[in-house]
């Protein structure tokens, strides 16, 4: 290390969320602290949470709400909640505006949180770096830390916290490039695949129904077993379903995909109604009187979407335009009400990280020190944020993650130092 160079206390890698609270959280210990980040912005995926408004944390912070491991999410979490998420952005300028348990920046604007966060970091003396892409991470042997070099790159600090998050939503940064880096440290990674995210899906014509949005209930299957339910507006696409009860379940359904298991969608298409009372109304219409014969079409009109009818229809193998016989009512209807509350297709495939809002998996748990987020095979080395094996359901738990586990990365690294002098 030359004398032009600065030794730095901390260095972080990745300028997301959970690597501007862990430079902010770092340097509010006193250290000196650099902020590196491979785009020519920081924050750029919180700008699209939210639908541009940022859900950044939830009212309900239920174990129930986080996948992957439960016993790293709750180490972490305690030190740095909900409640203390709140009071840490209404103290650099953000006023919370809870809505059905959400909560939001009063703004209404994801842009309120990401220049909160870029001002803290400028009021604590935080030097950014954008633009810088490191691909090496070394250990020095003239001071004791590490070496971060890349393409006009050369960082000396004594210890990293790397959030460089995993694949998901590539364009805002998270491309997956520092992955080998981080392997060629020496760790390993769990499965890592796409969740919040829709799915392709077979057993019914997909582009039939195309563009229909309804009020339903979706509950997964995985080997025939009953996993994970939702109920919310879901949508059916050309290449499938989506929508946030789709989201909600996507987890457990991209595993299972992974590990090439059989995984099915089972969707109450009309949860309104029980069973009894949907078969009583389909018998109101079937037999109510009339000069003529109504086709399915018109049996349906008012009850379901068109296109949703004729999806339905050529599920059970029927003409939508057909007139069904009057001897063949019992049959019909119960065949009807068996697949609007019982609508199974298969699952195939998860829609790629370019669509999905997270990324599922991480470094093994085994390898991190769960109350620090330190590395266990290489002291002085932290992670926070989606790298690690937590992720949670939409509703502002995916952000809470990053503040929390940045929090803890930022405020153990600093300690270390702290307690290395004395």
């Amino acid at each position: 290390m030359s004398k032009k160079e600065t030794l730095w206390d901390i260095a972080v890698i990745g300028g997301g969320a959970s690597g501007m609270m862990a430079a902010i959280t770092a340097a509010r210990t006193g250290k000196t602290v650099v902020l590196i980040e491979h785009k020519d912005q920081l924050g750029k995926k919180i700008l699209a949470t939210g639908n541009g408004k940022c859900n950044f944390t939830n009212s309900e912070m239920t174990p129930e709400a986080f996948r992957g491991d439960q016993n790293l999410f709750h180490s972490i979490y305690k030190q740095f909640d909900r409640d203390e998420t709140l009071s840490f952005f209404h103290g650099i300028g953000v006023l919370p505006k809870c809505r059905k348990g959400y909560y939001y920046p009063a703004s209404e604007q994801a842009l309120s949180i990401q220049r909160a966060l870029e001002m803290e970091l400028t009021n604590l003396g935080v030097t950014v770096m954008t633009g810088c892409v490191p691909n090496r991470i070394q250990k020095a042997d003239f001071f004791k830390g590490y070496l971060i070099t890349g393409a006009k790159l050369d960082i000396p600090a004594k210890k990293i916290i790397i959030a460089t998050g995993l694949l998901a939503s590539p364009k805002s940064g998270s491309d997956g490039s520092f992955i080998p880096v981080i392997e060629n440290l020496g760790h390993h990674f769990t499965p890592v695949v796409p969740a919040l995210c829709g799915f392709e899906a077979s057993g019914y014509s997909p582009k039939t129904a195309a563009g229909v949005r309804f009020e339903g209930t979706v509950s997964l299957l995985i080997d025939h077993v009953p996993v994970a339910s939702d109920h919310g507006e879901i949508q059916f696409t050309e290449y499938g379903i989506s929508g946030i009860p789709v989201f909600q379940i996507s987890h457990y359904a991209s595993v299972a995909l992974y590990e090439k298991k059989q995984v099915e969608a089972v969707i109450d298409l009309f949860p309104s109604l029980s069973m009894e009372e949907l078969a009583l109304e389909l018998k109101n219409r079937f037999y109510r009187p009339s000069r003529y014969r109504r086709n399915y079409m018109q049996l349906f009109n008012g009850l379901l979407n068109q296109k949703l009818t004729a999806c339905i229809c050529d599920y059970c193998g029927f003409i939508p335009e057909q007139k069904p016989k009057e001897e063949q009512y019992p049959d019909v209807i119960e065949t009807l009400k068996e697949a609007i509350k019982g609508f199974r297709i298969t699952l195939t495939k998860p829609r790629s990280f370019e669509y999905a809002q997270i990324a599922c998996g991480g470094i093994r748990s085994e390898e991190i020190k769960p109350e620090t987020l330190e590395s266990r095979l290489l002291p002085g080395i932290y992670f926070c944020g989606e790298l690690l094996d937590v992720d949670g359901i939409c509703g502002g738990y995916n952000l809470q993650w990053a503040w929390s586990s940045g929090y803890a990365a930022g405020l153990h690294a600093g300690r270390q130092i702290e307690e290395e002098k004395s």
